[in-house]
């Protein structure tokens, strides 16, 4: 609206200086063509009407100017709100070239130092060629909102140098001539990627807990059979004719899915256990010892650091050995030949165990999935291992994170809080 009054405004102050041009012209024409004292008469009309115009526009474009400087301000504090705006704003003109983007979209495209302006997605794409899928994408979506005419929203989702990946809740809004020819662009991306990440932890939880109340109940329905067979052995033991080979297999074997079932139980509630120190170079001696000889039958060989002296943590020792025979067992698995190395480090608050193979590695779309109750890589596992390692390292306070590369690899981090001998 201020800008067409601006408008209608600089057109007066045009049509004034064209009519005092306009009595110049009769001036001379009335000096050259016209004999005294007409020519005196007339000079001094024109020349009071010339003044009176001339007044007429210096008060007029006293106006005009103030006007132009309060838009000239309101201009400047648009701008800075623009740029203060947590959120992607862009406007392109019907060409799909950039017209002006806040400072947030320039830092996140890498356009600081880049002369954007009058460019096209695809131009940018060479300019930037990090950021080349992600405009080629965009030229796509802005087709797709000028074709519907009408606001649209997506989702547009890229990963930045840094490697984090981001999510964006975007609107675009076309905008159109009275002819319905394309006049401009206006796009507004929200960053939503802490929202999905909540999502999707969320619904980890929710699988999370389907599969412990399941666990709770294969459980419950095992232990009772269980105790009776139990019983039953305990009377053959008493019968002389029974091998004594065989009750201590059977015994044994029961003790196995008993030490099962508890495992399935970790995943259903808190167990009742009783934290005390130990030190870690024991866990992962016991570790490799344990799990050397089913490496070695592969052809790999387990190589394990650890610093001289005690890394003291508090906890579960049996559980913390249970998670590390799984991970290293994972290792063996995803390879032929090769080594593994298990280096354990410390920086007293925390201390951290990296075990490192030299298998096919996981593509990054399986990666994701890694850790989701009944999602597994291996043709006869249950997919079970890891939700029960990350379920008791979360009990730890402590943490998994896994890296990957197909063909290169695989290295898993189990950070752990250190213990101070303090309460």
């Amino acid at each position: 609206m201020k800008e067409n009054k601006l408008h209608f405004k600089r057109e007066q102050f045009n049509h004034l200086a064209a009519l005092i041009s306009l009595l110049f012209i009769l001036q001379l024409l009335a000096v050259l063509f016209l004999e005294k004292p007409w020519s005196i008469a007339a000079s001094i009309i024109i020349l009071t009407a010339g003044i009176s115009i001339l007044l007429i526009m210096r008060n007029r474009s006293k106006t005009f100017f103030g006007d132009y400087q309060h838009l000239i301000e309101e201009e400047n504090q648009l701008s800075t709100l623009l740029h203060a705006l947590p959120d992607f704003v862009c406007f392109k003109d019907g060409e799909g070239r950039w017209l002006k983007v806040n400072q947030f979209g320039r830092q996140l495209y890498n356009l600081e130092d880049i002369d954007y302006i009058g460019k096209t997605d695809r131009d940018l794409g060479e300019l930037v060629p990090f950021f080349k899928e992600a405009f080629d994408y965009c030229i796509d979506s802005d087709e797709q909102s000028w074709q519907s005419e009408n606001v649209t929203r997506c989702e547009e989702s890229f990963s930045l140098p840094s490697g984090e990946f981001k999510t964006f809740d975007v609107i675009k809004v076309p905008l159109y001539h009275g002819d319905r020819s394309r006049k401009g662009l206006v796009i507004i991306g929200r960053d939503i990627s802490q929202q999905k990440m909540a999502e999707e932890m969320l619904l980890r939880k929710e699988k999370l807990s389907v599969v412990g109340e399941l666990a709770a109940g294969i459980a419950h329905e095992i232990r009772n059979p269980l105790t009776s067979i139990k019983g039953f052995i305990q009377l053959l033991e008493e019968n002389e004719h029974v091998s004594e080979s065989y009750l201590s297999v059977m015994s044994s074997e029961m003790d196995r899915i008993n030490q099962i079932v508890g495992e399935l139980l970790i995943l259903s509630k808190p167990q009742m256990r009783e934290f005390k120190p130990f030190d870690m170079r024991d866990v992962l001696d016991y570790t490799t010892k344990v799990m050397g000889h089913e490496s070695l039958l592969k052809g790999i060989t387990i190589h394990e650091h650890h610093p001289d002296f005690p890394i003291m943590v508090c906890g579960d020792k049996n559980q913390i050995i249970q998670v590390l025979i799984n991970i290293v067992k994972n290792a063996i698995d995803a390879m032929m030949e090769g080594d593994i190395t298990i280096d354990c480090t410390t920086d007293g608050d925390h201390m951290k165990i990296s075990v490192v193979d030299q298998g096919a590695g996981i593509p990054p779309e399986r990666l994701k999935r890694l850790g989701e109750p009944f999602f597994t890589l291996k043709e006869k596992g249950m997919g079970l291992g890891l939700t029960i390692s990350q379920k008791i390292l979360q009990d730890h306070k402590g943490s998994l994170h896994i890296e990957s590369e197909v063909n290169r690899g695989t290295k898993v981090d189990v950070v752990l809080p250190g213990y101070s001998g303090k309460e």
